[in-house]
Parts: structure tokens; C-alpha cells; sequence
């Protein structure tokens, strides 16, 4: 008998910050035992680079990573949906577990304001494992 892999998605605006630090470490944590998607409302045409510079601090390299537009197909195949800051643009369904990370936009910030907004999302994606 095979376990069906639990389904993250994390959603921001831009997905070029929040969301992407946020499926890169939990990606890193779980591995494969998690199915880990992001996309943002109004996509950036690149992840910001500081967030880029953040993550490789970490051991996490999310340069290969592109912003990806939300669609309703990726929030139907997710069993959680995880919002940052994308307001009422975030479709929601029926039947999935919905979380709001309350969480500064790294957006046009430095590393230093970036790495606390981080490391904040480091612990709410381990205490997110130990939910799923």
C-alpha cells in the first residue's frame, strides 16, 4: 500500500521572495515526501537576488528557480495552500487546509532585512512538516 504524498503550495504576490524561500527549505527538509509548489498573483520576471544570495547562505540554491503564475489547477492538486500576503486574489476550494503566514515582503530589501524574514520562514516550514 503506497502513502500519498502530502501537497504544499505557497502563494505570494510576486513568488520571488516569500514563497520561493519557503518551498526551497521545505523541500530541503522533506525532500521527496513532500510534493512542494509555488506561485505568486502577479509574478516578477525573476526572483529577487538578495532572496537568492539569503538561501545560498543556507545551503539552498534557488537560482534555477522561476516565478511561476497561480493558477487554479496547481491550488486544486494541493492539499495545503499557504498564502503570504496575496490578499483576496488567493482562490480558495472547499476541502483544502488553508494557512496565512503573516510575513514582511522582502521585496526591493537588502540581505540584512531579508535574513530575519528567513529565518522566520524557516521555523513556520518545520513546524509545517510536523503538520503534514
Amino acid at each position: 500500500m503506497s502513502i500519498k504524498r502530502a501537497s504544499v503550495l505557497f502563494v505570494c504576490v510576486h513568488n520571488a521572495g516569500r514563497s520561493q524561500m519557503a518551498s526551497g527549505y521545505l523541500q530541503h527538509f522533506a525532500g521527496d515526501w513532500v510534493e512542494v509548489r509555488s506561485a505568486g498573483s502577479a509574478p516578477a520576471d525573476s526572483i529577487n537576488p538578495a532572496v537568492v544570495l539569503a538561501m545560498k547562505e543556507e545551503g539552498i540554491d534557488l537560482s534555477a528557480q522561476r516565478p511561476k503564475i497561480l493558477t487554479d489547477e496547481a491550488v486544486e492538486a494541493s492539499d495545503v495552500v499557504i498564502t503570504m500576503g496575496c490578499g483576496d486574489v488567493c482562490p480558495l476550494y472547499p476541502g483544502k487546509r488553508y494557512l496565512d503566514w503573516k510575513l514582511d515582503d522582502p521585496a526591493g530589501q537588502g540581505i540584512d532585512a531579508i535574513r530575519p524574514i528567513r529565518d522566520q520562514i524557516k521555523s513556520l516550514v518545520k513546524e509545517l512538516i510536523s503538520t503534514l
